[in-house]
């Protein structure tokens, strides 16, 4: 069965996103071995899931990359996210613009968990932060890598509500400053 990771920038303090969906407090200046981590993780994967709040900015900015910014030093990673197959959960819109994006409707933990028993490589999911959360709170997330920045924003919104345990399986530190802490859910 295919395993989905979560890969989440987040504060110290814990939170993916400001009060109003702010995310001017994460850390640009990664290096040449955060961003391989990055590549390496994203090659075990070949499916992506997302909210739908969320898709447009995503789709948008690595779209923009890839047809505007050749000589940009994303390009290559761009060229990954818009090639991925994309899955965007929404209650409300039938369609969802973007390349390669397809969208459910239908009950999360039922699409999710035939997702899973699809043949493949494993799924990653970049949020946004509701749709994570509805994730995690129905244990449908296997790995979590936790990007944590160094910085504190005192408000904002959590993926985390209530108690779970979770098993540090990995931890490492970044010439940026940022620390992905990988977990699991403790058994």
């Amino acid at each position: 069965m295919r395993k989905l990771k979560l890969q989440v920038q987040m504060t110290i303090d814990g939170f993916v996103s400001g009060p109003n969906d702010e995310l001017d407090w994460m850390t640009h200046a990664w290096d040449e071995e955060q961003m391989k981590f990055v590549t390496d993780l994203h090659d075990t994967i070949d499916t992506i899931l997302m909210g739908r709040k969320m898709t447009a900015g995503f789709t948008g900015y690595w779209e923009n990359v890839v047809d505007n910014q050749p000589d940009s030093p994303e390009h290559a990673f761009a060229k990954l996210m818009v090639d991925t197959p994309k899955v965007v959960f929404s209650k409300t819109q039938k369609e969802i613009p973007g390349r390669n994006v397809i969208t459910e409707n239908g009950d999360l933990v039922t699409a999710v968990n035939a997702l899973k028993a699809k043949p493949g490589k494993d799924m990653i999911v970049y949020g946004g932060a509701g749709f994570v959360t509805s994730l995690i709170e129905n244990n449908l997330v296997d790995e979590l890598y936790l990007f944590i920045n160094p910085i504190t924003i005192g408000n904002g919104k959590s993926i985390f509500n209530g108690r779970k345990p979770f098993t540090l399986l990995d931890s490492k530190q970044y010439k940026s400053g940022i620390v992905i802490n990988k977990y699991s859910p403790a058994v």
